[in-house]
């Protein structure tokens, strides 16, 4: 019997069209032999869709033919089953149940742990990083100052929220320039380098905080490395056991890699392959030493997020002092990184299989685990115990 698979995608961040880009790659390559591939597509005001015609990419050209013949569904739990349901009319069928969720949504409300809480509570079984490690993997601040305790290299940094800013920006600003510029600003938050510029003066850091502050209430300052190489490395495993991929050096003509480089190909082109369209060279231009590592780092950056499945962490380099610096990890990269494990004798199929088969594990290790007891503490509270509570009768 297959195991049925939810794939949920789309959402409302600024990452939307890119999920939907890397989930139809998903679904094209999972094994259909033994999963029944149910997408689920979440739309820019958060309502949920399913449907065959929803594993192609062409019926988002327009949504209102998706949207009429696409079904609106909600997830819940019942009967230890867990049903997706046609939300709409009087009687509300079940459309299907589910025995796996595989999110494959980046950014705000999809890899930052509001989905992943959602499928908590629901109580199904789901792929990549838990709560925990997405919440952590989405914001950078968090992830930087766990890192930083945990002996992971990473650059000075210092970060604020939208109402310091509003409330004193020369003290900000001031604050801000004793890391010496050029500095970088980010939205904490958000993925696939939207709302981060350069700053060589502090008009320019003024601009961009303005303008960062449009995606985000929490802003990431950090200094710019000098002499830099960016280069990416791709995690595979859980808390127990991990496997690094082929290491990718990422070249782009701009001071960092845009939105523009990672999905479109360069300024002016037209989407089409996620991430698996930047430009790029594999293996990276760098030495055994520094290899090894990367390698290292990686893997003691993923274990200290406690994240799981398949991830993307991203690395710079400083070529003169060849000292390097953990920048962020993708707790659902790109493309899910695909492009790396082939690059490492591992076909894409067989990556999403190790994935689905992680999620599994983990889900039943955490169900070995004890979180609540039998006894109810209520039991022994009578009317004695509950005097001067309102609306108790004597």
């Amino acid at each position: 019997m297959k195991i049925k698979l939810g794939v949920i995608f789309g959402g409302v961040s600024v990452e939307h069209e890119v999920s939907i880009i890397t989930a139809i790659q998903a679904m094209n390559n999972i094994d259909n032999q033994k999963y029944e591939i149910i997408p689920i597509y979440i739309d820019k005001n958060g309502i949920w869709y399913s449907g065959a015609m929803l594993r192609d990419i062409k019926i988002y050209s327009d949504m209102e033919l998706l949207k009429r013949y696409a079904k609106e569904v909600v997830l819940y739990k019942r009967d230890n089953e867990f049903v997706l349901q046609n939300k709409k009319g009087i009687l509300r069928r079940d459309i299907t149940t589910l025995d796996l969720c595989f999110p494959i949504m980046h950014g705000t409300k999809g890899e930052d742990g509001n989905l992943q809480g959602y499928l908590e509570t629901v109580g199904i079984p789901y792929c990549e990083s838990d709560t925990y490690a997405a919440v952590v993997g989405q914001d950078k601040v968090f992830m930087k100052q766990i890192w930083k305790e945990s002996g992971v290299p990473v650059v000075k940094f210092d970060w604020f929220f939208d109402t310091d800013f509003n409330k004193n920006p020369e003290k900000i600003i001031e604050r801000l320039e004793k890391i010496q510029y050029p500095l970088i600003v980010k939205p904490a938050r958000l993925g696939s380098s939207v709302g981060i510029k350069v700053c060589k003066n502090s008009q320019e850091l003024r601009e961009a905080i303005v303008e960062a502050i449009n995606y985000d209430t929490k802003i990431l300052v950090e200094e710019v490395v000098e002499n830099l190489k960016e280069v990416n490395i791709s995690v595979l495993g859980n808390y127990q056991k991990q496997a690094v991929s082929v290491i990718e050096e990422v070249g782009s003509s701009n001071e960092f890699l845009t939105y523009e480089d990672k999905y479109r190909g360069g300024k002016g082109k037209a989407p089409s392959k996620g991430m698996a369209s930047a430009k790029r060279i594999i293996p990276a231009n760098i030495s055994d030493a520094l290899t090894k590592e990367i390698e290292d780092i990686a893997v003691k950056a993923y274990r200290s997020l406690n994240s799981s499945g398949v991830v993307r962490i991203d690395f710079l380099i400083d070529t003169k002092n060849e000292k390097v610096y953990a920048n962020e990890i993708n707790s659902i990269p790109g493309s899910l990184s695909f492009y790396l494990w082939n690059k490492t004798d591992k076909e894409y199929p067989e990556l999403l299989d190790d994935v689905l088969n992680i999620a599994i594990r983990d889900f039943k290790n955490k169900n070995s685990k004890t979180y609540s007891f039998d006894t109810n503490i209520l039991s022994d509270f009578n009317n004695k115990n509950m005097k001067g509570v309102k609306g108790i009768k004597k």
